[in-house]
């Protein structure tokens, strides 16, 4: 058994001697408490003394013992934006919004599998081989997914998308080229308007962060719901309540669906409704909320283009289980939602809003869209497209001006 090990018995000795006293404590002061007397103790395994890096070796064990081992320095690195196992000793790392494998790796299958219990367990989730996927959070609002064998031929696999610790606002948005100035006054009114808006992008293309920075124009004296599969967003909000679905459990029942918790949110007095993410019938339930008085709502969706997504969302309307004619489901999409946001990731990683279109109702059979903003990939720069929305004249006078500007010399620039 080598030192790292011993380490670890010695110190599981010590947490159990003194787990009555830690019961109260927060992670924070149980980390320190136990590091202590770990330091104390470690003289007394063979080894200890001729290790040269003995603190990281006490950080080693404790995060064996009390996090997702080896994962707990990834998850410490502000740097690092996303985290993904494909088996024990192969584990690759978004940094900089590129990929890059990582030195970390798990000893054995065992001990991802130990990091997968201690993510699922304390949110009342299960994986085991009758349900070997599930979707998780961590305590710091991190996205977890987690498969493991028989579905994982090699191994079990666990990916973590960070979410940044730090409080975006559109300002952030602005300084880092995801928008322009002109986008960000634009998307701020539409949300104070109460325009519902449907964010439209690809996998890790920024999609849940736009939606928790728009979040952040709604007035405060709004009452808002926010339901999620695995909570994620975080909605710095004083009147607000998030909800969370919940799968089945061993006998197969007490399963409560996003499409359910959107049914009841409409009994719970919402000024709005935040759906995190749109995927199957729900989105029925939606476009009724939202064409029932619920304006301002907003929802994400996987899609390339704003005319995808609504053809993506009528499709998944469909799902509902509910026989409708298309053309009576695309009138209640056209009527429903008002802006598109597109967001996209480039090769090199950059994540920027490409796309603000406003949909303006039906033509015949066909949705009526118009361009507010693109992204010009020959100038490198976003454009106004010349085209005036149609909540422009909620706005007060002041704010008008002000709006016109935006969108009428943006577009000559």
């Amino acid at each position: 058994m080598d030192v790292f090990q011993q380490l670890k018995q010695q110190a599981l000795t010590v947490l159990d001697l003194h787990r009555a006293k830690i019961d109260h404590f927060s992670d924070d002061e149980v980390r320190t408490y136990l590091a202590d007397i770990i330091r104390s103790v470690a003289e007394q395994v063979p080894g200890y003394s001729l290790e040269q890096d003995k603190e990281g070796l006490i950080d080693r064990a404790l995060d064996d013992l009390l996090g997702l081992g080896p994962l707990e320095s990834l998850l410490r690195n502000d740097k690092v934006s996303e985290i993904m196992v494909n088996r024990y000793d192969t584990v690759f790392i978004e940094q900089n919004g590129q990929l890059q494998r990582s030195d970390v790796t798990f000893n054995d299958e065992v001990s991802v599998r130990r990091a997968i219990e201690r993510i699922v367990t304390p949110l009342g989730r299960r994986i085991d081989e009758s349900s070997p996927m599930v979707d998780a959070r961590l305590a710091c609002g991190s996205r977890v997914n987690a498969v493991i064998p028989p579905l994982a031929i090699d191994g079990s696999s666990i990916t973590i998308r960070k979410f940044s610790q730090t409080r975006l606002l559109l300002a952030d948005l602005v300084a880092n080229g995801s928008c322009n100035e002109a986008m960000a006054t634009v998307l701020a009114h539409a949300v104070r308007v109460k325009q519902n808006i449907m964010i439209s992008g690809g996998t890790g293309s920024g999609k849940t962060t736009l939606l928790n920075v728009l979040a952040d124009s709604i007035p405060a004296r709004e009452r808002i719901v926010t339901i999620e599969d695995a909570a994620e967003l975080s909605l710095h909000k004083e009147n607000l309540v998030r909800l969370e679905s919940r799968p089945a459990n061993q006998e197969g029942e007490g399963s409560i669906s996003i499409r359910q918790l959107v049914m009841n949110a409409l009994r719970m007095r919402p000024d709005r409704i935040i759906v995190g993410e749109c995927r199957g019938g729900e989105s029925l339930d939606m476009l009724q909320a939202m064409n029932t008085g619920h304006d301002g709502s907003m929802t994400t969706l996987h899609a390339n283009t704003p005319r995808d997504a609504l053809r993506r969302l009528e499709t998944m309307v469909l799902m509902a289980g509910i026989d409708l004619p298309l053309l009576a489901v695309r009138q209640q999409v056209a009527s429903a939602v008002q802006l598109v946001v597109q967001i996209s990731r480039d090769a090199q990683g950059k994540r920027r809003i490409t796309s603000i279109t406003e949909v303006q109702g039906m033509e015949g059979e066909v949705v009526r869209l118009s361009e507010i903003f693109k992204w010009n990939d020959m100038q490198h720069k976003h454009n106004a497209c010349g085209e005036i929305p149609l909540f422009v004249s909620q706005a007060a006078e002041a704010d008008k001006a002000r709006l016109m500007k935006c969108l009428i010399s943006e577009g000559l620039n």
